[in-house]
């Protein structure tokens, strides 16, 4: 995303050049540290370890899917407070034996540059869970599903970046 997605049409030159400006200060996000200079970039900034669940079988039960955001760096939650911004989506490819819900999104973060206090975003930093509820047949499962998210630091955005994530577990 070029930077100018990040606020209103009329003030995204002069928000651009104040967030450039901005380097060497630091806010605080809940338990995540963002720092305002330029984290160096890393191959993925979004990390996903699959974690074998249970759940009982033929029942609804929710498993939780639990991702860490890269220190220094966030993404849009899945309801950013503008239009223009790219939520963090996850998408489920189809599973023998197992029928998924709608994936439930944590609430973001309120998060403002300093450069601009009045523009709010919401964000996710540090570590974050979608739950994504389930009924399964019996046995173990394996879905496939992608999560589609765009990071920025506190000087820029980055291109959207999409996770494969296997989804592993038992229903019992």
């Amino acid at each position: 995303m070029k930077a100018t997605r990040l606020f209103p049409a009329r003030r995204a030159f002069a928000s651009i050049a104040a967030l450039t400006l901005a380097a060497g200060a630091t806010a605080q996000l809940g338990s995540a540290q963002l720092s305002m200079d330029a984290p160096a970039k890393p191959r993925a900034y979004v990390v996903y370890a699959a974690e074998p669940q249970s759940v009982p079988a033929a029942r609804r039960a929710v498993l939780e899917l639990r991702f860490q955001i890269v220190p220094g760096f966030h993404i849009n939650s899945h309801t950013p407070k503008s239009e223009l911004l790219i939520p963090t989506t996850l998408t489920l490819e189809p599973a023998t034996g197992v029928k998924p819900g709608a994936p439930v999104y944590p609430a973001g973060q309120p998060y403002s540059f300093p450069s601009v206090p009045g523009e709010k975003l919401d964000v996710y930093a540090g570590n974050f869970i979608i739950r994504l509820p389930v009924v399964a047949t019996p046995g173990d499962h394996t879905m496939d599903a992608a999560l589609k998210y765009q990071a920025c630091d506190n000087a820029s955005c980055y291109p959207p970046k999409t996770l494969p994530v296997k989804i592993l577990f038992t229903a019992k």
